[in-house]
């Protein structure tokens, strides 16, 4: 049987319920959301289920939406099965005074480099990580560099002339 989207979506509903929300397929890859207190279950699930097996994690990272109150922080992941080579993305969202996320680190084990780089950029909190520490950024650094919290350029510069720059 051919894995599409809407048999993946079909388990997921199954298996979580309404847990399992906002499904989309921008470019043609099944995205969906789950509570942040899920991402554990939910990867298993994706991980362990014979028809799904999706058994490599591609890529984890943040991102930041500083106008999205109490669910600013959103932690994705990509997942490929390999044998279908099919792809999908689910996101988790977390508050910016609490960003706890469970790791993934025991699941997949490529998991332990990117949530390292995850935490030192956007300050999310791997829970259960085996050494979370900053990995590119120095260790004295008291912000996260690629939260949208800082203007992108200075507005007080004077011998900046606007009119160089064609604005």
């Amino acid at each position: 049987m051919e894995l599409t989207n809407d048999h993946i979506k079909k388990r997921l509903l199954e298996q979580f319920g309404d847990e399992a929300a906002n499904f989309t397929e921008p470019y043609g890859m099944l995205t969906f959301e789950v509570p942040k207190a899920l991402n554990l279950k939910v990867l298993q699930f994706l991980y362990d289920d014979p028809e799904l097996g999706f058994q490599f994690l591609t890529d984890l990272q943040a991102v930041h939406y500083p106008d999205n109150k109490g669910r600013e922080l959103a932690v994705v992941y990509h997942l490929h099965n390999i044998r279908d080579n099919v792809r999908i993305r689910f996101k988790i969202f977390t508050a910016i005074e609490k960003p706890d996320v469970y790791t993934a680190t025991q699941l997949y084990a490529c998991a332990n480099w990117m949530e390292r780089e995850t935490y030192d950029f956007f300050g999310v909190n791997f829970v259960g990580h085996p050494g979370l520490k900053r990995i590119l950024n120095v260790e004295e650094m008291d912000y996260f560099p690629m939260r949208k919290e800082y203007p992108l350029e200075d507005q007080t510069r004077v011998d900046k002339d606007d009119e160089m720059f064609g604005r």
